[in-house]
């Protein structure tokens, strides 16, 4: 798993242009996975603390308990159709912070909540350009690259710029 800041350090264009896409706006939908092994989708904000990509919650909220017992996640940040923007996914394992002092730290006067740092295992960014959609694609242990699909015809690897 990376945290963060080892994703930022190993593929900044990319990392920077995911923050972007999650700070534009406030809520994005976040996938856990329930006791029984069935899916769950959630709202949830995400925040970007210091090195670290962190999601809070509620206490005892269905979400938290997802992830206290499976940590695995992805979170979707979506562009608005008439935006024309990218889409930006991360997904990998939530860890989530148990020392008091440090949830008071990071969520300041917001009241008791739980709070994940969000360990990466896989990032991608997808846009549209003309008739061609995009993939940045960034894979723990295997680093970056970019998938094009032109005419809605079949995946290739392009160069990155």
């Amino acid at each position: 798993m990376a945290t963060w800041q080892q994703f930022s350090e190993e593929a900044p264009a990319l990392a920077e242009k995911i923050k972007e896409r999650f700070t534009a706006a406030k809520s994005h939908v976040l996938a856990t996975v329930r006791r029984d092994g069935s899916p769950r989708v959630s709202g949830s904000e995400v925040d970007f603390r210091e090195q670290d990509l962190l999601i809070g919650s509620m206490i005892g909220a269905m979400k938290a308990k997802d992830l206290q017992h499976d940590g695995r996640f992805a979170i979707h940040a979506a562009s608005a159709i008439d935006e024309g923007g990218a889409d930006a996914k991360v997904s990998g394992k939530a860890v989530e912070i148990i020392d008091p002092a440090e949830v008071a730290r990071l969520q300041g006067d917001d009241g008791e909540a739980h709070v994940f740092r969000l360990d990466l295992t896989e990032a991608v960014l997808t846009w549209v350009e003309g008739n061609t959609i995009y993939f940045d694609f960034w894979k723990e242990g295997q680093g970056l690259k970019r998938l094009a699909r032109p005419d809605n015809g079949p995946v290739v690897e392009v160069g990155l710029d």
